[in-house]
């Protein structure tokens, strides 16, 4: 029985954990979309002469 709740709780303690992985990486892929937008706007800035 004691087999039965170990398992249990490995299995719940990774499901908790892939889920925080997956937190992670869409964080992760955010940023980075963040970052790619402020250099196309600071490039574009840079290539667009001044008013």
């Amino acid at each position: 029985m004691a087999g039965i709740w170990r398992d249990f709780a490995a299995a719940v303690f990774t499901a908790l954990r892939r889920r925080d992985e997956r937190a992670i990486a869409e964080e992760r892929r955010r940023a980075i979309e963040r970052l790619a937008d402020e250099t196309i706007r600071e490039s574009r800035r840079a290539a667009d002469p001044p008013e």
